[in-house]
């Protein structure tokens, strides 16, 4: 099934939406220079906790960079040491260990709460915080 993303006039929103202009400017920001590696999840746990699982089999620890910046979360590997093929022949490299970047565009509500690596397995837990001026609250009538 193919996605496709059909275009939308936001001067048809602009007139019902107040303060909402930093938001459209992430929204149809975004880059999508995907090439589908390394596999991933996003994962909606309950309505305020999410997981991003990532794939990252030949990855340790100390080769991956998770970071924070103005509302994006961006996952990415720092230089692979190969030196451990270096005194072989290889017949067959089906694990990639190759430099990527993944990017993702977070809400201003969504917060990184941790991020771990286990059985070649990145997992990044992330909470939806909802400040107190936007929770439901009951207006006294005078």
């Amino acid at each position: 099934m193919q996605n496709t993303l059909t275009t939308i006039d936001t001067n048809r929103l602009t007139p019902f939406t107040v303060g909402f202009d930093e938001m459209f400017d992430r929204l149809y920001g975004i880059e999508n220079n995907s090439v589908g590696f390394p596999p991933y999840n996003i994962i909606k746990v309950d309505d305020y906790q999410y997981s991003i699982e990532m794939a990252l089999a030949g990855y340790s620890k100390k080769d991956i960079e998770v970071e924070v910046s103005e509302g994006e979360l961006s996952v990415r590997s720092k230089k692979i040491d190969d030196d451990k093929f270096a005194n072989s022949s290889i017949v067959h490299k089906g694990i990639s260990t190759k430099c990527f970047e993944r990017k993702f565009t977070l809400s201003d509500e969504v917060h990184v709460k941790n991020a771990e690596m286990k059985d070649g397995m990145l997992t990044i837990m992330l909470e939806r915080i909802i400040p107190d001026h936007r929770k439901l609250k009951k207006i006294s009538i005078k």
